[in-house]
């Protein structure tokens, strides 16, 4: 089997990167059968054409014929009707003679039906192997789609930014800018591709942030939610301003058991206030999570204050870290996440190192919690 084309389909993919939420990201290429490649494409914003569908209207503007093609797929093809029609349909109508797809769909409307639904009606299709470099690609690039769809709760990814004695702010509050800019501009491109930033109270009320994504050319805006426990944040925060670009964005606002006049408040600028009341007044933080599950948040972007940080870590809710060094000592001021103490080094949370890359003057590290991943590993 030749998987040529599956790798130019899961470079395609990487094109809906930003874009496609909550669907996942999908690449597509169809070749005639004397080898040409005649079409391309990838999902598009959800509601848009999937890759699938986006080939074919690439094969027709070419002027090409996809009767006997070969369509290579990133991710199993939807035999379903969700906010578009089944692309089973569409490449069975198009008169495709073979399907080669990297990875299978855990949505479980779809989880091997499109397959079956291909071979009913006459197609080959070829599955690759689950250890396939493809294969693992596929399920990498859409690792918080799988997470939702297995686990019922996104992929959370906890961003950090401190010096290199991991002091986040100073004792005085200070904290902009600890990083260069072009580590806060990288961090930019990962709000980017989640579906929500995360963040919370204490941090609305320090920074007063507007948490979007200001890029050039970004087509979706992440959502935002907040966990705010007594629904502290004012009704002018700088939150509830348009974000980047003017586009749509939801914001959610997990609390405990706030005054009635408070959340009315906040509805008032457009935001959704969700009672998720957890121990000793807090928010249930797990119960969060399967909100943001259910509401269709596939990676979910943490930019909070210690406190709130330290509590996830604590409670085992983040995946990933994405933490950016400065080469500059401070000495004294907060920490990245203080929980503990911890009585043994053994208890410590054990990380595995994904990549180091100098951004600018400063050092982007990624790391993933032992195990976490488990669930993309036997699909």
């Amino acid at each position: 089997m030749s998987t040529g084309p599956l790798a130019a389909a899961l470079e395609r993919a990487e094109r809906a990167l930003c874009l496609s939420n909550p669907n996942p990201r999908v690449g597509c290429v169809l070749v005639a059968p004397d080898g040409r490649e005649i079409g391309s494409g990838h999902t598009q914003q959800a509601g848009g054409p999937h890759a699938e569908v986006m080939a074919l209207r690439d094969a027709q503007a070419r002027g090409e014929s996809t009767a006997g093609a070969t369509a290579y797929v990133t991710l199993e093809p939807c035999s379903h009707h969700g906010r578009t029609p089944p692309c089973c349909d569409a490449l069975i109508a198009a008169q495709v003679a073979r399907v080669v797809v990297a990875t299978t769909d855990p949505n479980p409307r779809v989880a091997g039906q499109g397959l079956q639904r291909l071979r009913a009606a006459g197609l080959a299709v070829e599955l690759l192997p689950g250890d396939h470099p493809i294969a693992r690609g596929s399920r990498e690039l859409n690792i918080g789609f799988f997470s939702r769809m297995v686990r019922g709760r996104p992929w959370v990814r906890m961003k950090m930014a401190a010096s290199l004695d991991g002091i986040t702010a100073l004792p005085n509050g200070q904290s902009q800018w600890i990083t260069g800019e072009a580590a806060r501009e990288d961090g930019h491109r990962w709000r980017a591709r989640a579906c929500a930033v995360l963040t919370g109270a204490g941090t609305v009320l320090e920074d007063n942030p507007r948490l979007d994504a200001r890029l050039p050319g970004l087509l979706r805006q992440p959502h935002l939610a907040v966990i705010d426990s007594r629904l502290d944040t004012p009704p002018t925060a700088r939150l509830f301003e348009p974000p980047h670009g003017g586009l749509p964005r939801q914001r959610w606002f997990f609390h405990a058991d706030p005054a009635a006049a408070r959340a009315a408040a906040l509805r008032e600028r457009g935001a959704d206030t969700l009672p998720m009341p957890g121990a000793n007044g807090k928010v249930d933080l797990g119960g969060a999570l399967q909100e943001l599950g259910r509401r269709e948040v596939n990676e979910l972007h943490v930019e909070a204050g210690a406190k709130l940080n330290a509590s996830l870590l604590r409670e085992g809710w983040v995946d990933e870290l994405l933490v950016y060094l400065a080469p500059r000592l401070l000495g004294q001021g907060a920490g990245m996440a203080p929980f503990g103490p911890l009585e043994r080094l053994a208890d410590g949370v054990a990380l595995r190192w994904l990549d180091t890359l100098p951004v600018g003057i400063d050092l982007r590290l990624r790391a993933r919690l032992e195990g976490r991943d488990a669930f993309l590993m036997d699909r």
